[in-house]
């Protein structure tokens, strides 16, 4: 786990009190460039809002569970993103109004469901229970009760299937949020989620989850590593170095073979000269592998 640091880089020549995230990424690059590396490192402006919302939040016995791309990057899905969204209860809302608008945190306008986090600028977003996502019409699907649909941890997140499937059904019912079923795609490539995992997802998203894994892992991709039974031998290299380096080189092929991976002629590059194959991309890191696709074509 990254150090405990909470500390938050300040623009140079800003006035950051009176600013929002957004604008202090865009009016000063040195600083979005910091702040946007220290994310990744889960110490920079908006990791420091979500644990403190976050905490807040647990004070108050308020149920909530993060939403969005904070919970992408919790599960893998590792992207940067600008704001907090959490998934609450209409009673929860109100009450995260009456306790927390002043003390830490504002509304980004009169009226607002949001809030902005007066320490960063980070602005915190809700969504409710109860209510539906992509095009907020009545669907099979709607955001759940968080008590029920959150993690347990020092922070509460969206469990996985519950994540997968609200992506799912909003990417389905709006032309503006087509970026969610882009996020599941790249869910199931980075986790390597199997087609299966739908019978975890309401039915009315399982066929756009089969559709998107097909569309990621259907067709299977090669990863590759070159072998060769003859290799130059250097002038000063003794023989028992040549039969050491010989052995070596097919005890390696052995055990790639043992675990599955395959061995395929090379004829492009004639006798002699192979290829261990495999679509399994677990075997392909474990065996040093990798992608057919990045190998100069001789």
């Amino acid at each position: 786990m990254p150090a405990t640091d909470t500390s938050v880089a300040t623009p140079a020549n800003l006035e950051t009190s009176s600013l929002t995230y957004e604008q202090r990424l865009s009016r000063d690059e040195d600083w979005a460039m910091t702040d946007a590396g220290r994310f990744f490192d889960e110490r920079g402006s908006v990791h420091q809002t979500l644990r403190e919302i976050s905490s807040r939040l647990e004070q108050l016995g308020i149920p909530y569970a993060v939403c969005g791309g904070m919970a992408l990057f919790h599960y893998g899905f590792r992207r940067f993103t600008e704001d907090v969204v959490l998934l609450v209860t209409s009673e929860g809302l109100r009450k995260i109004h009456d306790e927390l608008e002043g003390r830490g945190f504002l509304p980004p306008f009169a009226g607002s469901k949001n809030l902005r986090d007066t320490a960063t600028g980070v602005r915190v977003e809700f969504l409710v229970a109860g209510q539906f996502p992509g095009d907020g019409r009545p669907k099979p699907v709607a955001f759940p009760d968080p008590s029920q649909a959150a993690s347990p941890g020092n922070i509460r997140y969206l469990t996985l299937p519950a994540l997968v499937e609200l992506k799912l059904a909003s990417g389905m019912t709006s032309p503006a949020r087509m970026k969610d079923l882009a996020d599941v795609q790249e869910l199931i490539r980075q986790l390597q989620l199997p087609v299966a995992y739908s019978e975890q997802l309401n039915p009315y998203v399982q066929e756009k989850y089969a559709e998107l894994w097909m569309n990621t892992l259907g067709h299977s991709k090669r990863f590759v590593r070159p072998i060769s039974v003859s290799f130059k031998v250097l002038p000063e290299e003794s023989w028992d170095a040549i039969v050491a380096r010989l052995r070596a080189n097919s005890d390696e092929v052995d055990r790639a073979v043992a675990d599955g991976i395959q061995v395929e002629a090379d004829e492009a590059r004639g006798p002699g000269h192979f290829h261990l194959v495999t679509t399994d991309p677990q075997l392909a890191e474990a065996h040093s592998l990798h992608d057919e696709s990045e190998f100069l074509q001789p």
